[in-house]
């Protein structure tokens, strides 16, 4: 009989190297649940998946086609943006031998030797360290690390189980013996004769012979150390060695502390094709390598000698052609299923890593089940370009010293090398979640995403002003029209007074705000002139009425920001301190300690807030009109603007209507305003100068009105 059970343990349980047949505890159907995860191979990318993946909270269970009875493999490059990501993970290669890569020898296949590059000093220049380390140690590191039952999730690691078949849409692996497990995603990591790329590419993307093959083995250090003819190739610790011919190699470094030297012997397929395989454990003999390199120095034939002849390996080293995509539905691949690498730059376990580490960063706790296939999507765009390019890379550094092929190792290197794919996925994946905000705001600084302001969060939810609070007080005084007129933007058309008359009528209204949500329930106060019966005439000669708005000033920085990029409204920093009496109200304002204005209403009386009218701006008014100016950047470009234009925002299609809860009306009001200078107001002092000279022919009424309800100004737009 066929069960079909669904990964994701809710109860934290783990099952390492269960039978067949164990299968993790179903999960509930919360939204927040943990993501069952179906990983196929249990190799180096496999186990980093893994680690990462249930670091995020996730229940996963591994399928190892293998029983681990006979595990083989020899050194491996942790190459800074590998060990960076291992790091990440809390693997720390140093602590199980892993030694750091500090010089680089070329040879001729003759022994002369052609280049030497001490590498500790460039080496400075990658955050973390390059590192030479045994790769059955990462491997049972790795196997420890994501079968912790202390981590976080749950995760069951099965050997002996090959799967055989995947629906992509169901994520549903099918075994050997007919067990059927489901999950919420599957990732093949099954290496270079991947069951699950054919799943996601179809038939048509095999791995092929690259014409080269590759002897590999290890011999301890200590024997080349005790032989003085190859002494000089194990006595530098930390030194990668290669000797070139024309159309072979050998690449020899030490791993282990230093104390085993590993070597990869790169040849023509066809001189070992009776012998080679495509596994990593065929083996071969030590005549057969001598053979092979028989025309290369005799001090490094003494040196292949050492190897036990037992424990030679060979397998032809594999290649394929680029698959056009690594993801179907909840199915994806990493590691050699995706894009199998020749060994050329030390390379393919380290993209697999990183592979598994923007899994992990697309699959961040919360995701529900239905976003699996888009964020597997979103993985392979992250991923395949680099993989690609990398893939690329390796088969031009393999390359005969014939070949007409141009390579550039140090450009190869520093790609490589100059890469932390956390980061970049981290990054990758803020930018997708912010294009996906329906009603993003973005002011700067944008490095850090949408801005939250009054209108929006940086999700770009609209905020609520229904509970917020306000206390406007307002002085209303007759003044002159000439001077008045001269606040308009000066040199821009379209502005005028409804009223032909040298007399016009201003208020300056101040405003403490509280309960505002988007500063976290406190506030801030802000004061503006506002100047009544003003028209702009548009350019098709339609005519908009309105209060004009030349100056505001607000105590907080973060609305002044906003409404000066989101609004257009011109506003400036100044203080504001209230007195607020049993019969009076008081404001002053100033700058630094500095004083520049002082407005008194006295004498109030409350009065039923229903039998007055009027607005934020003090009077009756159909909207507020204000011009906004943005300079171009550029000391070449002074006086020139990156925007302007007429802002109105009309008080009838506000978000919130503001609900007056108390009026109070004084019967005194007066005000005044001390422009002091340019010492004391160094960045006000032409402003407030020119306030300073409007006269006050008559104060015509001032009160305080208290309420709830703030509209979010949202409705500010280009006139035209």
């Amino acid at each position: 009989m066929i069960r079909i059970d669904h990964v994701g343990s809710t109860d934290g349980t783990n099952g390492a190297n269960g039978a067949n047949g164990t299968h993790a505890v179903a999960n509930g159907t919360s939204s927040n649940r943990p993501l069952g995860v179906l990983i196929i191979g249990a190799g180096i990318g496999g186990l980093t998946a893994a680690i990462a993946l249930r670091k995020q909270g996730h229940d996963v269970q591994i399928f190892e086609q293998s029983a681990f009875s006979r595990e083989t493999g020899a050194a491996i490059h942790l190459a800074p943006n590998t060990n960076g990501i291992l790091r990440r993970l809390g693997i720390f290669a140093e602590e199980f031998g892993a030694n750091p890569m500090e010089k680089m020898t070329e040879y001729t296949a003759t022994g002369e030797i052609t280049r030497t590059i001490d590498l500790r000093e460039p080496n400075k220049e990658w955050q973390h360290a390059w590192l030479l380390a045994h790769r059955i140690e990462l491997h049972n590191k790795l196997k420890t690390a994501a079968t912790n039952p202390k981590e976080s999730g749950s995760v069951q690691l099965i050997t002996s189980s090959k799967v055989v078949n995947i629906d992509p849409v169901s994520a549903t692996v099918a075994l050997e013996d007919g067990t059927k497990i489901k999950g919420d995603l599957v990732i093949g990591a099954d290496g270079v004769h991947s069951v699950a790329r054919t799943v996601v590419a179809g038939d048509g993307y095999k791995p092929f012979g690259s014409g080269k093959s590759a002897f590999r083995f290890l011999v301890p250090r200590q024997l080349a150390l005790e032989d003085p003819v190859t002494k000089p190739f194990a006595e530098t610790q930390g030194n990668l060695l290669i000797w070139y011919g024309n159309d072979r190699r050998v690449v020899m470094y030490p791993t282990s502390d230093n104390s085993i030297l590993n070597f990869v012997c790169i040849h023509p397929e066809a001189e070992t094709s009776d012998d080679s395989g495509e596994g990593w454990d065929q083996t071969s003999n030590l005549e057969k390598l001598l053979q092979v390199y028989a025309s290369f120095d005799p001090a490094l034939l003494q040196l292949l000698k050492k190897a036990d002849p037992l424990n030679i390996k060979i397998w032809t080293l594999l290649d394929m052609k680029v698959i056009p995509n690594w993801t179907k539905e909840r199915l994806t691949l990493l590691g050699d299923a995706a894009h199998p690498f020749l060994p050329h730059q030390g390379q393919g376990a380290g993209v697999a890593i990183e592979d598994a580490a923007t899994l992990a960063v697309v699959l961040p706790p919360g995701t529900k089940s239905e976003e699996v296939a888009e964020r597997l999507s979103l993985y392979e765009e992250i991923r395949k370009e680099r993989a690609d390019k990398i893939q690329q890379f390796s088969r031009l550094a393999g390359a005969d010293l014939d070949s007409q092929d141009k390579k550039d190792m140090y450009g190869f290197t520093n790609y490589n090398f100059g890469h932390d794919e956390w980061d970049n996925s981290s990054q990758r994946f803020r930018e997708w979640q912010w294009k996906k905000i329906p009603n993003a705001y973005w002011r700067m600084p944008i490095a850090f995403g949408p801005m939250p302001g009054p209108r929006q969060t940086n999700m770009g939810l609209v905020r609520s002003g229904l509970e917020s609070t306000f206390t406007t007080a307002s002085i209303k005084f007759k003044t002159s029209r000439t001077m008045l007129q001269n606040l308009f933007p000066p040199g821009r058309r379209g502005w005028r007074f409804k009223s032909p008359g040298t007399v016009a009528y201003a208020s300056f209204s101040q405003t403490t705000l509280n309960k505002m949500e988007w500063l976290g329930g406190s506030g801030y106060k802000h004061i503006g002139l506002y100047v009544h019966g003003v028209e702009y005439e548009k350019k098709d000669g339609s005519v908009v009425s309105g209060s004009y708005l030349p100056i505001l000033f607000e105590s907080l920085t973060d609305p002044i920001v906003s409404g000066r990029e989101e609004l257009g409204m011109p506003k400036l920093y100044t203080s504001v301190d209230v007195y607020r009496r049993s019969n009076s109200y008081r404001m002053r304002t100033g700058w630094e300690g500095a004083l520049w204005g002082d407005f008194l209403l006295e004498g109030l009386t409350e009065v039923d807030p229903s039998t007055q009218t009027g607005s934020i701006s003090g009077d009756v008014d159909a909207g507020i009109l204000a011009y906004k100016y943005i300079p171009k950047a550029g000391r070449e470009n002074k006086g020139v603007a990156a925007e302007e234009h007429v802002v109105w925002d009309p008080f009838d299609e506000a978000t919130t209507t503001p609900r007056p809860q108390k009026t109070y009306i004084a019967s005194r009001a007066s005000f005044k305003i001390d422009p002091l200078d340019w010492e004391q107001l160094p960045t006000l002092y032409h402003v407030i100068s020119r306030l300073a000279e409007l006269p006050v022919y008559e104060i015509m009424g001032a009160k305080v009105v208290e309420g709830v309800g703030v509209p979010d100004v949202s409705t500010a737009r280009p006139i035209e």
